[in-house]
């Protein structure tokens, strides 16, 4: 082992000087913190002497990344998706990429029902129609035509896109509501649905046709790049709600947006783009300047990327994310690796 361990974050998304991650590691450790979004504005000297990188979700790690990182042994994302990472160039560099998956499961699951929850007991629309009127609205009675989506959700169709760690307890946070949860997940352990009292489904479409809410919890990869479209949207129930905490690039946006504007979809909470931040001609950006009194007022709800975040969280994914970094820096020993199909004598 070195007489020292040099480990840089390119992206910390926390406020502090590593409080958290220092504490973890000890004094035979050097950090090295910046908050950036683009790799040239990293130091060349810096990279060269990391021994490993743990980076947040804004930071890409391509192939000249890799090359900047001649000494780096392992790569840990703080945090579950890695899509910004390039698994066959770290794997041919032998560069080990590990993940933190055990980190805000609780918190994206409650955020996918509290989507569901805000849009079909319309909470946003009676608020704002209160806002502009708070005695008004108690002495004439709401407007029932103003909250389209409002349902009973016992007895419901709650369906589940990947039946992960996020997925299952989204599936036991829908069954406490008395709805009925479906699955689709192809590579879900068989029993998997026993274990966890859903229905499961062997082929997305079917999911689609008979859910009346369709919550993502799956990776994004090539497989489910786009996903979600204009043709899978319209084997939706025109009043279903649409929830994706998961990845952006899962689903088409502009989609969901058209379908919800031409009444073949009911609604959608998403906290998760394809582009982050979006761009100013992104028509989620457009639709959501204009939102307020417009037809899908209250049909579309937008959080920024914030469904992992709670204090515990944060903490959670700073504290196993530099473990697992260590654990093989100092041990060798490897946990969550991701690119083990490209990985090719590591470091």
């Amino acid at each position: 082992m070195p007489d020292s361990i040099r480990l840089v974050t390119p992206d910390a998304q926390y406020p502090d000087d590593g409080l958290i991650e220092r504490e973890i590691a000890g004094p035979d450790t050097v950090f090295d913190i910046y908050r950036e979004r683009l790799p040239d504005r990293l130091p060349d000297d810096v990279l060269a002497k990391a021994d490993g990188i743990v980076v947040w979700h804004e930071m890409v790690i391509d192939d000249a990344f890799v090359s900047r990182i001649p000494k780096c042994r392992v790569i840990v994302r703080a945090g579950v998706g890695y899509d910004h990472i390039d698994l066959a160039a770290t794997g041919a560099a032998g560069i080990p990429v590990c993940n933190t998956p055990d980190y805000g499961t609780s918190e994206v699951a409650d955020h996918a029902m509290a989507l569901m929850l805000v849009l079909r007991r319309a909470l946003v629309v009676y608020h704002e129609e209160l806002t502009r009127d708070p005695i008004g609205q108690f002495v004439t009675g709401f407007d029932a035509t103003h909250t389209p989506l409002v349902r009973r959700i016992r007895g419901r169709i709650f369906g589940i896109v990947g039946l992960g760690r996020i997925g299952i307890a989204a599936a036991l946070r829908a069954k406490a509501f008395g709805m009925e949860v479906i699955a689709y997940d192809p590579y879900a352990s068989p029993g998997l649905e026993i274990a966890t009292g859903v229905r499961r489904i062997a082929n997305l479409g079917d999911l689609l046709a008979v859910s009346d809410v369709v919550s993502l919890h799956c990776p994004l990869t090539p497989e489910t790049q786009g996903m979600i479209g204009a043709e899978e949207i319209g084997l939706m129930k025109p009043d279903s709600l649409l929830i994706n905490t998961a990845r952006g690039g899962i689903v088409d946006v502009p989609a969901v947006i058209a379908a919800i504007e031409a009444g073949r979809l009911g609604g959608a909470g998403i906290d998760v783009l394809p582009v982050e931040p979006p761009r100013a001609d992104d028509a989620i950006v457009e639709t959501y300047r204009n939102l307020a009194g417009s037809p899908i007022a209250g049909r579309l709800l937008l959080t920024p990327h914030s469904a992992w975040s709670s204090p515990e969280s944060a903490a959670d994914a700073r504290r196993l994310s530099f473990e697992t970094a260590l654990l093989y820096l100092r041990d060798g020993s490897l946990r969550n690796l991701v690119n083990e199909a490209f990985l090719v004598d590591p470091r």
